[in-house]
């Protein structure tokens, strides 16, 4: 695997960093989250990781988290500003800089923040939508007359803060080659959303006609009939995404012919003309769906399948997951990397949720504690108060 030997601290968090701590575990990096204990923790996205409860309000506590620190590649920080330098496990304890030499220079410490950090709203709390919000694209994006809809949590959570977060680590991983030294990797959810998005940001600000005009009468964003998704006999749904003329004409003359033959009364015909007279939009519209409600969606799926007319069924996630190799409801790994794939699915489809604490002892082990030594930190507080009054046989740390 291509991160193996790799050392990844992740402290618990939700969701871009605990993304960002799964792609690298998938490929093979060692990656331990630290929990709070006596917390719950229902993440999904924690296969391949081990856990470690660690009380960060105790100076054992904080006095563990540095000694791991100091041996990691990667820290990921999920907090809020100035969070871990309360703590004293900011970057400037590990990292050496004029007149000092800190306890791990060559550590990777990436920090993922909602909000731009010298921004007027980098000290509020924020979700998803928020980011969106501030970083243009969500007044873009499709919706109905009155406002646009956010598409989950889906493009600042994973695609601007996620992805952009291990794309950072990594990168800053091949400069340590050059330097032999880390650095850090700040990446804030507002500003890699408006990267990710900088095909439709650029396209909508211009006099494209791809995004260029009003929200909803642009060819990406609803506004095209030949570009949208449709409701058929059933309740279920069929994308249609025939953009280019000669996908466009296959679809309209499949799309035609069938109705036809079925009887259907279809009043309006279109041509392949009618994909590029805006006027005929509302008409074309009008035209599919009520010809995609003659009929189900698997129908409609089996009509199109093997043409070029970008018809497909739009699938549920039980049914996704049968075209998966794994047949798996949980994503595999990708990409996919000839020499050094990533974990085996039987690794990446381990538990849904990692249990807090589950592998204290042996993390602790592994950095060279003694059994002794790990029961004086539990009595001195550093799992939490609880593991001060367990004894050796029923300790769960």
């Amino acid at each position: 695997m291509a991160l193996r030997g790799l050392s990844v601290i992740e402290f618990a968090g939700l969701a871009p960093g605990p993304f960002a701590g799964l792609l690298l575990a998938h490929h093979g990096a060692s990656v331990i989250r630290i929990d709070r204990p006596s917390s719950p923790n229902t993440d999904v996205l924690c296969a391949g990781k081990r856990s470690i409860v660690l009380d960060l309000k105790t100076p054992a506590g904080i006095a563990v988290a540095r000694r791991l620190i100091a041996h990691a590649d990667v820290l990921i920080d999920p907090f809020r500003p100035g969070v871990m330098e309360k703590m004293g496990l900011g970057p400037k304890f590990f990292h050496d800089s004029e007149g000092s030499i800190g306890v791990n220079d060559r550590l990777i410490y990436a920090r993922v923040a909602g909000f731009p950090p010298d921004g007027p709203h980098t000290s509020m709390a924020g979700h998803e939508i928020n980011y969106l919000a501030l970083s243009g694209v969500l007044s873009i994006l499709p919706g109905t007359r009155e406002k646009p809809t956010f598409p989950l949590n889906l493009l600042a959570d994973f695609a601007g803060g996620g992805l952009m977060c291990a794309t950072g680590i990594l990168l800053a991983l091949v400069e340590r080659c050059k330097s032999g030294r880390g650095q850090v990797v700040d990446v804030n959810m507002v500003s890699g959303t408006r990267y990710v998005s900088s095909f439709p940001l650029l396209h909508a600000t211009s006099t494209s006609h791809l995004l260029g005009g009003p929200r909803g009468s642009n060819l990406l964003d609803g506004g095209a009939p030949f570009y949208d998704v449709y409701t058929c006999s059933d309740g279920k749904w069929m994308s249609v995404g025939c953009l280019e003329p000669q996908f466009f004409k296959t679809f309209i003359d499949i799309f035609k012919n069938v109705l036809r033959m079925n009887g259907s009364k279809l009043g309006w015909i279109p041509t392949p003309e009618a994909r590029t007279r805006k006027e005929d939009w509302p008409k074309l519209r009008t035209f599919l769906e009520n010809g995609f409600k003659t009929k189900p969606r698997d129908y409609w799926a089996s009509l199109f399948h093997g043409s070029d007319a970008c018809v497909v069924p739009v699938l549920t996630p039980e049914e996704a997951a049968l075209l998966d190799p794994s047949r798996s409801v949980r994503p595999s790994p990708h990409p996919h990397l000839s020499r050094t794939p990533p974990l085996p699915r039987t690794v990446a489809r381990s538990s849904m949720v990692l249990e807090p604490g589950l592998h204290t002892w042996e993390v602790l082990g592994e950095f060279g504690l003694s059994r002794r030594e790990i029961l004086q930190l539990a009595s001195d507080g550093a799992f939490g108060e609880e593991s001060k009054h367990e004894t050796v046989s029923t300790c769960k740390l």
